[in-house]
């Protein structure tokens, strides 16, 4: 039997109260109302806020009251268990409550009718959004399951089918759409549906991305160094959301024995894990919000609207033992067939797990999670913020062997005065020789190429190409891909 201490400090599966009120009721029936709203709990009686073990005089009668109080003013009625217990010579009583399946309970008393539910270790009272989310429950329904007035063939679906062609091999048909729950029987589009158009009718579904400049969203200089805004489907949400994050950090790397060690300033499959939970189970009841990620040079933050589903603070639990809860499944399902996602296991372990495998981790950049009642916070730190850079250019050429090094040298210093001619500072002329001398002319690089070479955004990357191609130092690569280049035959 456990012991009644053993309760104590378990906070959002337990309350305790010194007394039954019973001129109060409602001080403890909502807590009553709370558990069977959510995951369940118990409530002491004979427990003092301090912890000290005071008892009850009378439990036989204190029983009967509460069981009395629990059928008169609570609709519907929760299963519940009362325990007498004696411990240290003195009487408690254990109310367990049971989740209820027929949600939302209710207090029904001083001329109102309130449901509530647990927010960490509060009972609070339910708001309007929660009192639907409880409604959805309690007839065992989700919202992302639930059909919409828009008819299927009005909408097209063309990067959902084209992602799932790519990360699957399979081809997407309409009876698809519906053994999904994409589409209902009657041939309208579910909530889950309408995300995943490629035109969403779901205007509050967005996302909206921000690199600013230092360590706050207020550094007093220029706030804002880029910043983008996504809609339509959840597809194009993710995929924005990656190319946002792609061109505003950077990937240093460092010479090893066999080769090189790429290292990011985010771990991709982290980042990709936390952008897709943010967009998988946001609230989207919560229709005042969207996600949002904000680059700072030190972290990412990534926020999703909605808080844990069973009312749990994430930063006050194990993140290693979080159980994994879908709070759309219907979404969930079609990213896990995407492979974008497991369908068991917490995401959060995979979080930490990619940032432990980072060569420059070290403890002070675990990733943080922080919840609260409508809110979902991912903070993922830089691992190459304060860190000194061995290597930010690529590497000159190897050396042949029938060119000394005075000839290479000269050769250099050639080409730096030809660039110097052209009026091309130092600082960037050092950057367009790095490039020539590890691209040559046969070789063809993006945009994307020369930011990662020189370890800088793809702002600046931009601008270093329309003055090579202004210069005429580089020229299409033609038959290659779109944005590729190389430099022109010339003998500086």
């Amino acid at each position: 039997m456990v012991k009644i201490r053993a309760y104590i400090g378990e906070a959002t599966e337990y309350d305790k109260k010194e007394t039954l009120e019973e001129r109060r009721p409602k001080s403890w029936l909502k807590s009553v109302s709370a558990f069977a709203n959510g995951n369940g709990g118990v409530l002491l009686f004979g427990i003092a806020d301090d912890d000290a073990l005071k008892g009850l005089p009378d439990v036989k009668t204190a029983s009967e009251k509460i069981s009395e109080a629990v059928k008169s003013k609570m609709d519907p009625i929760p299963s519940i268990e009362l325990q007498i217990r004696q411990e240290e010579g003195k009487d408690f009583i254990l109310l367990h409550v049971a989740p209820g399946a027929e949600t939302p309970y209710y207090y029904i008393g001083d001329g109102g009718r309130i449901a509530y539910i647990r927010v960490g270790n509060e009972s609070v009272q339910a708001t309007a959004t929660d009192l639907k989310r409880l409604v959805l429950r309690g007839s065992n329904s989700t919202y992302d399951s639930l059909p919409m007035l828009y008819r299927f063939e009005n909408f097209a679906f063309t990067k959902l089918r084209s992602v799932y062609r790519q990360r699957t091999g399979l081809e997407l048909d309409a009876q698809d759409f519906v053994s999904f729950g994409l589409v209902d029987e009657k041939g309208f589009l579910t909530h889950a549906g309408a995300l995943l158009a490629d035109e969403s009718p779901m205007r509050f579904s967005r996302l909206f991305c921000t690199r600013w400049n230092g360590l706050d969203k207020a550094s007093g200089v220029m706030e804002a160094l880029d910043d983008k805004e996504f809609s339509g489907s959840l597809i194009a949400l993710l995929q924005g959301g990656e190319e946002f994050v792609r061109n505003n950090t950077k990937k240093r790397w460092k010479k090893t024995d066999t080769g090189r060690t790429e290292m990011p300033d985010y771990p991709e499959r982290a980042v990709l894990e936390c952008l897709v939970n943010a967009l998988i189970h946001r609230d989207y009841m919560i229709t005042g919000s969207e996600v949002h990620i904000d680059i700072f040079d030190d972290r990412m933050e990534i926020y999703s609207p909605g808080g844990m589903m069973d009312g749990s603070l994430v930063q006050d639990l194990n993140t290693d033992t979080v159980p994994s809860k879908r709070r759309n499944p219907v979404i969930a399902d079609v990213f896990s067939r995407m492979n974008y996602m497991e369908r068991r296991g917490s995401g959060f372990k995979k979080i930490k797990a990619d940032y432990h495998r980072a060569v420059n981790f070290r403890e002070a950049l675990e990733p943080q999670f922080y919840s609260d009642r409508t809110n979902f916070i991912v903070t993922l730190f830089n691992l190459n913020y304060g860190v000194a850079v061995e290597k930010n250019i690529p590497p000159e050429k190897k050396q042949s062997f029938d060119e000394p090094e005075t000839i290479l040298e000269e050769r250099k210093q050639s080409f730096m005065h030809l660039l110097k001619g052209l009026g091309f500072k130092p600082k960037t002329a050092a950057h367009v020789l790095a490039l020539y001398q590890h691209y040559g002319t046969q070789q063809c690089f993006t945009r994307s190429d020369v930011a990662e070479a020189l370890n800088v955004t793809t702002a600046p990357a931009t601008v270093l190409m329309r003055r090579m191609k202004e210069a005429s130092l580089i020229e299409i690569a033609n038959g290659k891909s779109r944005g590729a280049y190389r430099f022109k035959q010339m003998e500086p």
